[in-house]
């Protein structure tokens, strides 16, 4: 289930933001700039290239942060939001209780121990497409962006860790009915921080969106 961010959350990721480089997406769109698209055609405008995952090591994108400094890192932020049944909040933010609900295989999930939260689109495929240019400060926004909800996503333990690192080629979420949404918001992530794809993600992204509507998706650039 999926709940808008506060705007304070988005200030603060804006804050983390360099101006863009000349990495940036291809698109026209600059950092804050929003465009909406057909999911196909913003599929068709991603960069196809051969990815390259040399160097990548996860400690090169920081996360947790707790960036509003308000004694919630990102992942408490992130169940916070997405709790279906609020949990109880303690001294250093520690969660107790609550409900939540992971699409990825259809199931709710009690207590927050049972939940990973997951870069939709994950660190080394993000590095593999394009961040292994950035500055450590982007990728350090790119890992804590709670400037879309689409970005980070709170799922079960099991599903995160037999999704791991893999891109939709080899790996789409268990439960079928959510595998539309799935690539539609892979789409839109990667559109979001000007990643490429490389040619088995687009044939796999291509294979499962003929078969679903063709939504469009609001895309806020950052970077």
């Amino acid at each position: 289930m999926r709940f808008l961010r506060t705007a304070a959350a988005a200030a603060v990721f804006a804050a983390l933001l360099v101006p863009a480089s000349a990495h940036a997406a291809p698109a026209a769109a600059a950092p804050g700039d929003s465009v909406t698209l057909p999911v196909r055609e913003a599929l068709a405008q991603l960069p196809v290239r051969t990815e390259d995952r040399t160097g990548y090591e996860r400690t090169k994108f920081k996360h947790w942060i707790d960036a509003d400094r308000d004694g919630c890192n990102t992942r408490s932020e992130v169940l916070k939001a997405e709790a279906v049944v609020a949990p109880e909040q303690g001294a250093g933010c520690k969660l107790t209780g609550g409900e939540w609900y992971s699409p990825y295989d259809d199931r709710y999930i009690a207590g927050p121990s049972g939940l990973d939260i997951d870069h939709l689109v994950p660190l080394a495929e993000a590095w593999d497409s394009g961040a292994s240019a950035w500055t450590a400060k982007e990728r350090e926004a790119y890992a804590n962006d709670l400037g879309d909800d689409r970005a980070l996503i709170a799922v079960s333990a099991a599903s995160n860790r037999s999704k791991a690192d893999q891109d939709p080629s080899t790996w789409l979420p268990p439960a079928a009915g959510y595998r539309c949404q799935y690539v539609t918001d892979w789409v839109a992530d990667k559109t979001r921080w000007g990643l490429s794809i490389d040619a088995g993600e687009q044939a796999a992204l291509t294979e499962v969106l003929t078969a679903c509507p063709n939504v469009p998706v609001t895309v806020t650039a950052a970077r």
